[in-house]
């Protein structure tokens, strides 16, 4: 499967950029990538302090490579950068090994 991870650091952010990051998601991010051509799933991932991530998983090499020359284009403007004040420190395409979906289900959702 073909992922991109884009992360930042949350190093020296701004008190509160964790709950900022996340009702961007919940608010706005969350529906911009629902039923995005060409990506099958996007997680947004944080560790408070240290750093928020956004990794997708897309259907083709084209779609990913799309994504990724238009967001590094843009990078330092898109929203997650606005909010934590500096741009991703790493931007990088990887490979999805697998996927399992546990008994209990998935649930896409903006927030839990």
């Amino acid at each position: 499967m073909l992922g991109l991870t884009v992360r930042w650091s949350l190093a020296g952010a701004p008190e509160g950029v964790e709950d900022r990051l996340a009702a961007y998601v919940a608010e706005t991010s969350h529906a911009r990538f629902t039923g995005m051509d060409g990506l099958r799933f996007k997680t947004w991932r944080q560790v408070p302090g240290e750093w928020f991530e956004g990794c997708y998983v897309f259907a083709s090499t084209q779609a990913r490579e799309d994504f990724q020359r238009a967001f590094v284009a843009g990078a330092a403007e898109a929203p997650g950068s606005q909010i934590v004040g500096s741009p991703p420190v790493l931007v990088e395409a990887c490979d999805v090994v697998a996927v399992a979906e546990g008994w209990d289900g998935f649930t896409a959702a903006a927030r839990l």
